[in-house]
């Protein structure tokens, strides 16, 4: 129900620049291409994101015990079984990407093999798993596309459209529609980020059957990524949000728009009983 809210809001906002515009070409035209570079992200998002790591799919010969415990929770939860793949990075974490459930990728990192017991790890899997089932990337595509829609659609509102009628630059306009509006759209989308995240720890951990073993691992898992961040290129740091714990140490500026929830707030919630 929050994120059909978010989904809203950003629509209704959507719909108020384009009606503050009043007809402008350019704005469907920004709204067009939005669409399209959103589309293809969401259509080709596993490849990219495999290739971007370095990637390489699990033998399940070699792997036997994340194979039968994947295997498990896709049962239980009647999906498909994901392909499974390694991923090029030394610290612990995991993810899942993919269009649908029969075009979805879970990926985990050598070190969280190594890190978790097998009721943490399930529990990580758990979660990945139910990003897939609850459609996240879906979600977060339809997110992107209006947040993206509007930025640019500002941006062309003070460009194109936004001058007053002696030819002066409307500062007003400049502040509404070039800086606040785009500033909304984001932490609207941040909002539902952070909306899937608690879900999918619910939703994970209703699966497993408890929150225990997920609320351990995110524990192990944060204090990693706190001690040992990640290096990673800007392409890498922009993909942050797929992990279950941010792999890059953010700044203080960046943690103010995070993707991920707090930790402290994601781990009382699974204590508390999973209430969200």
């Amino acid at each position: 129900m929050r994120t059909i809210i978010y989904l809203g809001l950003l629509t209704g906002l959507c719909i108020f620049i384009g009606y503050t515009i009043g007809g402008k070409n350019g704005a469907f035209i920004a709204f067009f291409i939005s669409i399209l570079l959103n589309f293809f992200s969401y259509w080709f998002s596993a490849p990219i994101v495999l290739k971007m790591y370095g990637a390489k799919e699990l033998a399940q010969d070699t792997f036997p015990d994340i194979y039968r415990i994947v295997g498990g929770l896709c049962l239980k939860n009647s999906m498909p079984m994901p392909r499974i793949f390694l991923i090029d990075m030394p610290a612990p974490n995991a993810f899942a990407t993919g269009r649908d459930e029969n075009h979805a990728v879970v990926g985990i990192s050598p070190s969280i093999m190594q890190l978790l017991n097998e009721e943490e790890l399930t529990g990580v899997l758990a979660h990945e798993l139910s990003h897939i089932k609850n459609k996240d990337m879906l979600i977060s595509s339809m997110a992107a596309t209006l947040a993206g829609a509007i930025s640019l659609v500002s941006r062309m509102m003070y460009f194109g459209g936004g001058r007053d009628e002696e030819g002066g630059s409307n500062m007003a306009s400049f502040i509404i529609f070039l800086i606040l509006t785009p500033l909304i759209a984001l932490l609207i989308q941040l909002a539902i980020s952070r909306t899937r995240e608690f879900e999918a720890d619910k939703s994970g951990s209703q699966l497993v059957g408890h929150g225990h073993g997920l609320a351990s691992a995110l524990q192990k898992l944060e204090s990693c990524a706190k001690g040992h961040p990640a290096n990673g290129t800007s392409a890498q740091q922009a993909s942050s949000h797929l992990f279950i714990v941010n792999p890059f140490q953010p700044s203080f500026i960046a943690n103010l728009f995070s993707t991920h929830p707090p930790m402290e707030q994601r781990i009382q919630r699974l204590i508390r009983g999973m209430s969200v």
